[in-house]
């Protein structure tokens, strides 16, 4: 009994080797075990229908108990459920039965994937510049990003599996696609980045037993195979003419024979088969012993079978669709991780694009600044005040703020590609392509309720709400399936059947036959007659019967019933483990933000410092009581506290984002409806807390790559050719370059 038990993950080596001995018996033992197997399946089982009581019930779709789950509350499911990107539910046929029965027949029709840019995205070019905020970033990444769009195409994905579930039958299930797409370019990290590609592809759930970076197959979808739920008509239909020669007297002539013959086969939850057979046949002879000519035949049978033991009841059998509503729960819920991260990727982008953007204005400010000191100290000169040296190190300093600046504008370049690219689809209008990206908004220091929370407070929210938790745990609700599944896979094959048959004969007297043979000749019938004379009881033909398949050693069930229940285990390990990284990375999270926060304080202090050390060093330059140098140094350290500060507020900004992400409520915090993200439909702009309007300043030139290209040789020119105003003779030019 052994061979054929559910046994447990858990038993001890012991008794492992006692099954290992009692499959590598003698031939005796064999005999007793096939005798056990029998005696308690006749024993165990109700007549017609065993094993079925000792089913457990089917599970729900929306259960969230689990057995053997670690004690960590249970994440909330992603609401709605069962989004769509359109009307069409491709869970259900794409033709209804009482319809046109040819359109099951026909292909289905998916509409054309769209390459333009939503009218957002053509609303806020001005002037050939984009004037952008962080909720028209967002909304227009909703409309247009190719990695949400590429997701969307999943929630349609899971449902074909569960139509291909409903249709029963040994096909198994394809899968349904999960993960990140993570093909949107970035100017920096973003947290949380999984499993990218198109369409969505991850591991198996033990982290390396299945998918792109597997390096085998897993137990999904063990078990016996389902019935075929989907009915299945078939015709067959045989015209035949044949000469044959006569080799006696009861032989020889010509015939003609036509057979329309049709089947039914349909298969039932229960573990229920039907087939009915219903065949027919015409056939003229020249041969004269037959009776009839022509002659006219018809008979029908249909035969019940029903599985006792592996294969009975309504779980096993419908297990795949169990599991295909799962997969499609778990679809649900890593396209809402897409949401998260890509809107968090948007963001990150954005603060990016404003510290270049405050960047190159800085830069800008610190040329003007040395251009300002290298005119004066040159008035200073020409009235013998300044010395040449000072107006040779002012120069040096601005070639030094040009290559700077040069050097910014190629990153603010970049970094609007960058969120050009994250927002649109379509950037090949010249316009478009051309179009300077205008940041609106600034982070604020407003601090946000987050930041108050504990660690243990923020901790139990993002269980609440994490995403990969709830995808874990529906995992762990399919490899129970499996578990069962490849449990009732161990069971021998133990069917009984029962069929019932009938048929009729009719057709014309044959006039050749000789007395002998027909002495009475029946009276001439037609078709009519055969086909009552099959379903009246006629001729009748029943029965039942059983059919049992008993594989002795059972090695292949015993080997994938345990490996479906090792990988049950180690879903559950790294389930556990999500809980403890969640804990970390919220934990890091927090104390970023903190940081961040308490290092924007120190540079805005370190920026307003610096800035009137410098003023005070041009006062003091002007009544002479400082050098160009110092001037110079403090203008330097200036930018450097301006860059700081920059840096410093992005920084801050992109852990707000991400705190908000690792709890996954952005989309409640930024007010972002799930449905009109699944339809790619942005109805109203999302609202972010913790923002500023940009200040009203000079907005900075970008050139293009030609024109920078141009600016670089004007540097290089300048370099090259010698200074000839201020020159004194102990300061005399430099040689010209040689040609």
């Amino acid at each position: 009994m052994h061979l054929y038990r559910n046994h447990g993950f858990a038993r001890e080596t012991s008794e492992m080797s006692n099954i290992a001995k009692a499959t590598t018996s003698d031939n005796r033992g064999c005999l007793r075990v096939i005798s056990v197997v029998l005696l308690g399946l006749t024993t165990a089982m109700p007549p017609g229908f065993a094993q079925q009581a000792s089913q457990p019930a089917a599970p729900k779709p929306n259960d969230k108990v689990l057995s053997d789950l670690p004690p960590e509350p249970t994440p909330e499911p992603t609401q709605p459920l069962f989004l769509r990107p359109d009307a069409r539910n491709f869970s259900k046929p794409y033709a209804p039965l009482l319809g046109n029965p040819i359109n099951v027949y026909r292909p289905t029709r998916i509409a054309s994937a769209s390459f333009v840019n939503s009218v957002r995205l053509d609303d806020l070019v001005k002037n050939g510049k984009i004037y952008l905020s962080l909720s028209d970033a967002i909304a227009l990444a909703l409309e247009n990003n190719y990695d949400i769009a590429i997701a969307r195409y999943d929630l349609d994905i899971a449902d074909t599996d569960i139509l291909r579930a409903k249709a029963g039958g040994a096909g198994g299930l394809l899968g349904a696609p999960s993960g990140l797409v993570t093909n949107t370019l970035s100017g920096g990290s973003s947290t949380l980045a999984t499993a990218g590609g198109p369409g969505g592809t991850s591991v198996g759930s033990g982290g390396a037993g299945s998918g792109t970076n597997g390096l085998s197959l897993t137990a999904n979808g063990a078990g016996p195979a389902p019935e075929q739920f989907d009915p299945i008509l078939g015709a067959a239909m045989q015209f035949d003419h044949a000469t044959s020669p006569s080799t006696n007297f009861f032989t020889g002539g010509t015939s003609q024979t036509n057979t329309y013959d049709f089947t039914y086969n349909q298969g039932f939850a229960t573990g229920t088969s039907l087939q009915v057979g219903f065949n027919n046949s015409y056939a003229t002879t020249t041969n004269e012993v037959s009776a009839f000519s022509p002659l006219l035949n018809a008979s029908f049978k249909a035969t019940v079978t029903q599985h006792l033991a592996q294969g009975a009841g309504i779980w096993v059998n419908r297990r795949f669709v169990y599991q295909a509503l799962n997969d499609r729960r778990i679809t649900d819920s890593s396209f809402r991780q897409q949401l998260l991260y890509t809107v968090n990727q948007v963001e990150n982008i954005y603060w990016n694009l404003v510290g270049a953007y405050e960047d190159l204005q800085a830069k800008e400010r610190a040329l003007e600044q040395s251009k300002q000191v290298a005119a004066d100290d040159r008035k200073q000169l020409e009235i013998g005040t300044m010395a040449p040296l000072d107006v040779v190190t002012a120069d040096s300093s601005v070639a030094a703020d040009q290559q700077a600046l040069i050097s910014s504008q190629s990153s603010l370049n970049y970094q609007q590609q960058i969120i050009k690219q994250a927002i649109a689809r379509n950037l090949n209008d010249p316009t478009l392509a051309k179009a300077a990206v205008i940041p609106t908004d600034r982070v604020s220091l407003e601090e946000l309720p987050e930041e108050k929370q504990t660690i243990d407070d923020l901790v139990q929210e993002a269980f609440k709400h994490r995403p990969e938790l709830e995808q874990a745990l529906l995992t762990l609700k399919n490899d129970e399936i499996t578990v069962r599944g490849a449990k009732n896979a161990l069971l021998p094959t133990v069917d009984i059947f029962g069929y019932l048959s009938g048929s009729g004969v009719a057709g014309v007297p044959n006039p050749s036959c000789p007395v002998a043979f027909c002495p009475n000749p029946p009276a001439a019938t037609g078709y009519g007659t055969a086909l009552k004379d099959t379903f009246n009881n006629t001729s009748p033909d029943k029965g039942f019967g059983f059919n049992i398949n008993i594989p002795i050693r059972n090695r292949l069930a015993q080997s994938v019933e345990a490996r479906s229940l090792m990988e049950y285990r180690q879903a559950q390990l790294r389930l556990e483990q999500l809980y403890t990284q969640i804990r970390m990375q919220i934990t890091n999270a927090q104390f970023a933000l903190t940081n961040d926060r308490a290092a924007v304080l120190a540079a805005e202090a370190s920026q307003k410092f610096n800035a009137q050390s410098l003023d005070a060093e041009q006062k003091k330059l002007h009544l002479g009581a400082s050098t160009t140098a110092l001037v110079l140094a403090q203008s330097r350290s200036l930018a450097n506290a301006e860059n700081s500060l920059t840096s410093a507020r992005a920084a801050y900004a992109q852990a707000r984002a991400s705190l908000y992400q690792l709890l996954a409520t952005t989309l409640q915090h930024y007010g972002i409806n799930f449905e009109d993200s699944a339809a790619g439909v942005v109805k109203s702009a999302p609202l972010i807390p913790g923002l500023e309007p940009a200040k009203q300043e000079k907005e900075p030139t970008v050139p293009t790559p030609e024109q920078q290209q141009n600016q670089q040789q004007n540097i290089k020119q300048q370099e090259q050719q010698a200074p000839t105003t201020g020159t004194s003779p102990a300061n005399p030019p430099p040689p010209p370059p040689q040609q």
